[in-house]
């Protein structure tokens, strides 16, 4: 497969290996399945609601409570369980860079 080849198949981007969402490339209905590379393999995912292009799925489970990682840096903590497949959004994080409030150990989602 030559590499232009391998770069269409992608449908969303996972920058680094401790993400644990992707940023979708294109729009998602549920049941659609995305394809990313993460530690250098391809890896498939069937969504679990409609995502619109440019928002996140997750790829990994995370628990309440736990950062939620994206392009390697952590964008905030989520306030519920989140599943492989589920959309990853305003409705389950929440923003906990430069708040004092949500200092490390005093998270209270």
């Amino acid at each position: 497969m030559s590499k232009l080849e391998y770069e269409q198949d992608i449908t969303s981007i996972v920058m680094s290996d401790n993400d644990n969402v992707a940023t979708l490339l294109k729009d998602l209905e549920a049941g659609q399945t995305l394809l990313y590379v993460i530690n250098g393999q391809k890896e498939v995912l069937t969504a679990k609601q409609s995502i619109p292009f440019g928002h996140k799925i997750s790829i990994k489970p995370i628990q309440r409570l736990a950062t939620v990682i994206k392009y390697g840096e952590v964008i905030g903590a989520a306030t519920t369980d989140i599943e492989p497949g589920e959309h990853v959004h305003v409705h389950n994080i929440e923003g906990i860079r430069g708040r004092g409030d949500k200092a490390e150990g005093d998270r209270k989602l």
